[in-house]
């Protein structure tokens, strides 16, 4: 197999070891060409760093920087979450993904998911797929760096992610993934911060679903949570969770919640362990 041996020449070490002093995972070309005070050999340095594996290309003008640690030859960066993190500043993991990183679920989707501000288009970095999601300013919060395999990495904390998570389904695996998801989610979830956070949404819908959700799951809110959801949905709204279309085994409608349910409780808790799946 052939591999790039991971050397440097005088103005390559100086870039690494002024960046890496000052703790920089992430760099932009421009911080490189004012390192060294000429576009010309900035640019030659930074084509030379990606060549040897030195820097993994985020973005345009965005780079990511390989520690010495990483060895003598070029393998690449293999920290998807990272990865993802880090193409867009001001940005952070969420929805399945994050939901994966906090073991509510074993499933590991394929896709990175990555909450911004912007519109960015999906790109593959590294073999990683990312899709970005645009968000309303109301809605980006709750998010906080972990350490991932030695890098920081902004995700969004455990109750964020069940609150994206049950905002939009179809960015956490579907209704049934996401019933796995708030099941596990529960057991250790800070249930004041969680309406909290649900409540900053805006959303009566995600209220709807997580009031629904928790008690199918048999993890339900307490009184004093239960009753701040309720009081923050309109009675007159009602929503949908589910397929489009309405079956006859359906659950159907759910009166405390006002939410209409066009799935059927057995797939619904399919993946979900020790609770009773008939109907």
């Amino acid at each position: 197999m052939n591999s790039t041996l991971r050397t440097l020449g005088p103005a390559e070490t100086r870039v690494v070891l002024s960046f890496l002093e000052q703790g920089r995972d992430v760099v932009e070309a421009g911080d490189i060409i004012g390192l060294l005070h000429s576009e010309q050999t900035g640019r030659k340095v930074i084509r030379n760093l990606l060549r040897k594996g030195w820097l993994t290309r985020l973005i345009g003008g965005r780079y990511m920087l390989m520690p010495p640690e990483r060895g003598a030859e070029s393998m690449g960066e293999n920290n998807p979450l990272a990865v993802a993190a880090a193409v867009v500043e001001d940005s952070y993991v969420g929805w399945w993904s994050a939901a994966a990183f906090h073991s509510f679920t074993t499933q590991m989707p394929a896709t990175v998911f990555v909450a911004v501000k912007r519109q960015t288009r999906a790109r593959t970095v590294e073999d990683t797929e990312i899709r970005f999601v645009t968000i309303p300013a109301r809605k980006f919060f709750g998010a906080k760096s972990y350490t991932v395999y030695g890098r920081a990495v902004t995700i969004s904390d455990p109750e964020k992610t069940v609150i994206d998570c049950t905002d939009r389904p179809d960015l956490a695996g579907g209704p049934m993934e996401l019933t796995r998801i708030v099941y596990a989610a529960m057991v250790d979830i800070d249930q004041a911060k969680l309406v909290d956070a649900a409540l900053q949404m805006q959303s009566t819908s995600l209220l709807q679903r997580l009031g629904f959700l928790t008690d199918l799951v048999e993890r339900p809110l307490h009184d004093e949570w239960r009753t701040r959801l309720r009081m923050a949905i309109p009675k007159s709204t009602r929503s949908t969770f589910g397929r489009p279309e309405r079956r006859d085994d359906d659950i159907g409608y759910i009166a405390d919640w006002g939410l209409f349910v066009h799935a059927r409780r057995s797939d619904l808790l399919s993946e979900v362990p020790r609770i009773r799946k008939a109907g």
